[in-house]
């Protein structure tokens, strides 16, 4: 999706963790490890202005708070937590960007991280706006799962009160053509595990919309939409070169407890006309 929108996108060759699952745990001094090498390793991109755009919240979160909060005389930690969006911001942000259309509705949980520490689901509604998504954010509250919390034997059944208070219900009752977007790994895998909906991310939304457009059919009415995610075959995008744009896009990887994926992206100016 960040190629759609004409960045160019690689993947640094280290594999760079967040730290997330560390915190729970009290485990600061390696969380701090694992950010000293994201500085290290990306400090070359962090000092020339490119952002870091991740695909999960509480991974973002990190470098927008804990990030400072460990390093709060280092330069490049500040840089690295203004520099950092999520998906939707980055989009919104970039000029002239149209996001595909696609005419559906859309049951959205928004991760707890998202809504109070990056800011509340704005620039996600607003995009699925322009979509011509019908989207519905219900007042759920967390889904339960909070990472590890959920699968615990102690928690799991205020993880399940949380989840039934609103959210699973919700999806539950959702029609098969409803998308269920749930960007955080905890709230998709909490709906996995308690529905029978799968949630898809708002990236997976954005690449149907792109292969809706291009002719791509389908699946038929009644099936549910995200089994569409991976029954299709990719759509080709207008490569960065052929856009007439210097855009570059570094993809990362971080992991909370399981790996997700995140994005580095830098758009530089548009060259000059003669």
């Amino acid at each position: 999706m960040l190629e759609a929108a004409g960045y160019r996108v690689t993947v640094p060759r280290a594999a760079l963790c967040c730290g997330r699952p560390l915190y729970d745990w009290g485990m600061l001094d390696t969380a701090k490890r694992l950010l000293r090498r994201i500085l290290d390793t990306l400090r070359d991109e962090i000092r020339a202005g490119v952002p870091l755009v991740g695909l999960e919240p509480s991974c973002v979160s990190v470098f927008r708070d804990e990030l400072v909060e460990l390093f709060p005389d280092d330069e490049d930690a500040r840089r690295l937590s203004a520099q950092t969006f999520l998906l939707a911001e980055l989009l919104e942000r970039t000029p002239g960007y149209e996001p595909p259309k696609l005419t559906c509705s859309a049951l959205v949980q928004g991760h707890c991280h998202h809504k109070s520490v990056l800011g509340g689901m704005g620039a996600e509604e607003r995009l699925l706006r322009r979509m011509g998504v019908a989207a519905s954010v219900p007042d759920s509250g967390c889904c339960g799962m909070a990472g590890a919390f959920g699968f615990e034997r102690a928690h799991y059944a205020v993880s399940i009160a949380c989840g039934e208070r609103v959210l699973l219900p919700a999806v539950r009752a959702a029609t098969p053509e409803t998308a269920i977007l749930a960007d955080g790994f905890s709230c998709a895998e909490q709906i996995a595990q308690t529905t029978p909906r799968r949630a898809i991310h708002l990236a997976q939304l954005l690449r149907l919309a792109h292969r809706a457009e291009a002719g791509e059919a389908l699946l038929p009415a009644g099936t549910p939409l995200e089994a569409a995610c991976g029954a299709l075959d990719e759509l080709p995008v207008p490569s960065w070169r052929e856009r007439g744009l210097a855009r570059l896009a570094l993809a990362g990887t971080v992991a909370s407890g399981l790996i997700a994926l995140g994005a580095i992206a830098w758009r530089a100016r548009r060259a000059r006309r003669r």
